[in-house]
């Protein structure tokens, strides 16, 4: 069994890793290790702000309040399926009673990954009549898993797949011209490509980068209003998805639903509406607030009709970023959709 696989094992007796598709699965395994602590050594500590998510392999980690013991971890147990205290910032330090094996998620990328993941199918299904090469799901996951996309409002990326256009490009054609005016945002689908800055010195350009499957460009002149200052070619026949200007504007910077904190919400609620839950059951399980339902955000599309167009519906998550997903498709079918700011974890902070 390769290293990969045993990661792949691991990662799916945890939650809400197990629901993962095999394939974001895999990404997320080669972007993961088991690492170690000793006696005594702290995983994190009361007040710690960085947006890590910690699972416990094995050993005892004990969770302390202000130096008292308030519980324990013992990998392989149900409660090491969990998350260690997801709460930000931490409300208790974890230090390792004896040797502790644990792993470490970029929190941002474990939720945009579930959000891709359990709404991504659906882009996929409908872009095939654009994409008239395979590969769709690839390049879209790989925009998901960058650090830049992590800045879109969530509930926009359904939108934002659905209004790009796909544009074929030959070996040596120029897909954007420096010194000319912004006018899409570009991700590259298939092939490579070349970015080159003209200089008083170099009338042929200094090449800059070089472009693979997945990477962005085009946007910097686009968000200043400012003309592009360097120069895209193809370097191997190849397409790109584009995303025009204004789309761009309004999908990357604006959000499209409302937003509500705690007492907003809580508002809406004692006032007839329902707190929706699309997290996965196995999160619901663990945590939930009172009185809320659980559609999975993956069934939302299937079992919206079981909602009631009349009624005010908190889409909630553990952050933020699946609610919004879910409000999203909600407020499309013309339900009243709210979503709360923050998550339920700042919920119950």
């Amino acid at each position: 069994m390769t290293d990969e696989q045993t990661t792949i094992n691991l990662l799916k007796g945890f939650s809400p890793l197990d629901g993962l598709k095999r394939d974001n699965l895999a990404a997320l395994a080669r972007k993961v290790q088991v690492r170690e602590l000793s006696p005594g050594q702290v995983l994190f500590k009361e007040g710690d702000t960085e947006k890590r998510t910690f699972y416990v392999v094995s050993g005892l980690l004990d969770l302390q309040d202000q130096g008292k013991l308030v519980g324990t971890v013992e990998g392989g147990s149900a409660h090491a399926k969990n998350p260690v205290a997801p709460v930000y910032p931490r409300r208790v330090s974890a230090k390792a009673r004896d040797r502790v094996q644990f792993i470490s998620v970029d929190s941002d990328l474990l939720d945009v990954m579930l959000t891709w993941d359990q709404t991504g199918t659906y882009e996929v299904s409908e872009l095939q009549s654009k994409q008239d090469v395979g590969g769709a799901e690839d390049w879209m996951t790989m925009l998901l898993q960058t650090k830049a996309f992590h800045k879109i409002p969530p509930a926009n990326i359904q939108a934002i797949f659905m209004r790009m256009q796909q544009v074929q490009y030959k070996s040596g054609d120029v897909i954007l011209k420096q010194g000319a005016e912004g006018d899409y945002f570009y991700v590259l689908t298939r092939g490579s490509a070349l970015v080159t800055r003209e200089t008083p010195l170099s009338k042929d350009g200094i090449k800059l980068a070089e472009l693979n499957v997945g990477d962005t460009f085009g946007e910097e002149a686009l968000i200043s209003d400012a003309k592009r200052n360097a120069t895209v070619t193809m370097v191997s026949d190849g397409a790109v998805m584009r995303l025009g200007k204004n789309d761009f504007k309004t999908l990357l910077n604006e959000p499209m639903l409302d937003w509500v904190d705690s007492a907003e919400a809580n508002k809406i609620i004692q006032e007839g509406g329902q707190w929706l839950d699309v997290r996965l059951p196995s999160e619901f399980e663990n945590q939930h607030l009172d009185g809320a339902i659980n559609i999975p955000l993956y069934f939302i599309r299937l079992k919206i009709n079981a909602l009631d167009q009349d009624r005010k519906y908190i889409v909630c998550c553990d952050t933020g970023r699946r609610s919004s997903a879910g409000a999203y498709i909600l407020s499309e079918r013309g339900y009243h959709a709210y979503v709360l700011r923050g998550g339920i974890n700042k919920e119950q902070a």
